[in-house]
């Protein structure tokens, strides 16, 4: 599997596609989203971005679930979890009680009844950061 990547761009504060990066000269290279058919792209250094990898899952919209994403699990739930990469593995924490506590995201699918998992994004951590406050619901 080839890791999808995502990047936010600081200067900009907006969401890129990574198209390639040359670790060697610590450079990245971004599509223009809106300029797709051309696939004209725009060189970044890599300090001047915070890259951001796919789970390789799907929100139930269909929408690709990155690491900074905010989602909420099921409807009607009031609490929201963001995807981290944690300890060598892809992981989604909640805020509680002003503690990060973490729960495997294999283990929160392993609860619900894949029939009913609802996991819709509803942000990201650097496109929406007043979705911060809402996780310590």
């Amino acid at each position: 599997m080839i890791p999808k990547l995502r990047a936010w761009d600081k200067q900009d504060e907006r969401m890129r596609t990574v198209s390639s990066i040359n670790f060697a000269h610590e450079v990245i290279s971004c599509k223009f989203a809106e300029l797709k058919p051309f696939d004209l792209v725009d060189k970044f250094s890599i300090d001047d971005v915070i890259l951001m990898q796919s789970t390789g899952l799907k929100d139930k919209n269909g929408v690709e679930i990155y690491e900074g994403d905010v989602v909420i699990l099921q409807e009607g739930h009031s609490s929201y979890y963001i995807v981290e990469w944690h300890d060598g593995g892809m992981w989604v924490f909640r805020y509680m009680d002003d503690k990060k506590q973490y729960y495997a995201l294999n283990t929160i699918l392993d609860f619900l009844d894949y029939s009913s998992f609802e996991c819709k994004i509803i942000g990201n951590i650097y496109e929406n950061p007043e979705l911060l406050e809402g996780a310590a619901r």
